[in-house]
């Protein structure tokens, strides 16, 4: 019924995800916020701390690096004609929408709901809402 359904990858990969914020939150004080991390690495605040950049940009390149990792180790299939411009092109296009509109799904999610944020709470409701809504027409309306 669900062939690529892989719960023990999941949900090791969800923990590795939520310790790494914790982590980050826990060890430097900081939100592991994409989007809010890129943007304070390219804007050039001047009054961010000394070593605020580093960190920023170490960040990242983990990011970026763990993506071709997995290019790599899927061998052809992931790597398609064309893919890694359209994948920049829709990571590009994600972030300007994450940074305008206050964050991401995975960034209210992971570190909102961990942090207690009412604000997140509120935001996940309605993302799964939103979701459930789009899955129903999808499947059963149209």
């Amino acid at each position: 019924m669900f062939p690529n359904f892989t719960p023990l990858t999941a949900l090791a990969g969800g923990v590795l995800i939520g310790l790494a914020s914790v982590w980050l939150l826990a060890a430097n004080g900081r939100i592991a916020g994409i989007s809010g991390i890129l943007h304070g690495l390219v804007s050039g605040m001047s009054a961010s701390p000394p070593g605020d950049r580093a960190w920023r940009a170490a960040f990242i390149a983990g990011l970026l690096a763990a993506g071709f990792a997995w290019i790599y180790f899927q061998g052809a299939t992931a790597a398609r004609p064309g893919f890694l411009p359209w994948a920049a092109l829709g990571g590009f296009l994600v972030g300007i929408g994450t940074r305008v509109s206050g964050g991401c799904t995975s960034g209210h999610g992971v570190c909102g709901l961990g942090r207690l944020s009412l604000r997140s709470l509120v935001a996940v409701v309605v993302f799964m809402a939103a979701g459930m809504v789009s899955v129903f027409l999808m499947r059963h309306v149209l």
